[in-house]
């Protein structure tokens, strides 16, 4: 689910008229999406350096001095 399916989602079960609530929602939706975005950005960030050491014990003949052509690569193997 994308960050921005999960805040639709999050606001659609809370929705209220009131304005004082509904600032208040609009701020959990975005405390809860950074907070959903942190924990998806570590699982990214540790799946990567899995593969790039998974790479290396393989033998895989990639650049590794060169991160950005390797994160590329990962995402292109993963189809992300």
């Amino acid at each position: 689910m994308t960050i921005e399916e999960l805040a639709k989602e999050y606001a659609n079960r809370h929705l209220d008229v009131s304005e004082e609530l509904g600032t208040y929602l609009v701020k959990a939706v975005f405390l809860d999406g950074a907070e959903y975005q942190r924990e998806k950005q570590d699982d990214f960030a540790i799946e990567f350096a899995d593969w790039i050491r998974v790479c290396k014990m393989k033998g895989r003949g990639y650049d590794f001095d060169n991160i950005k052509q390797l994160l590329e690569i990962y995402k292109d193997e993963k189809e992300l």
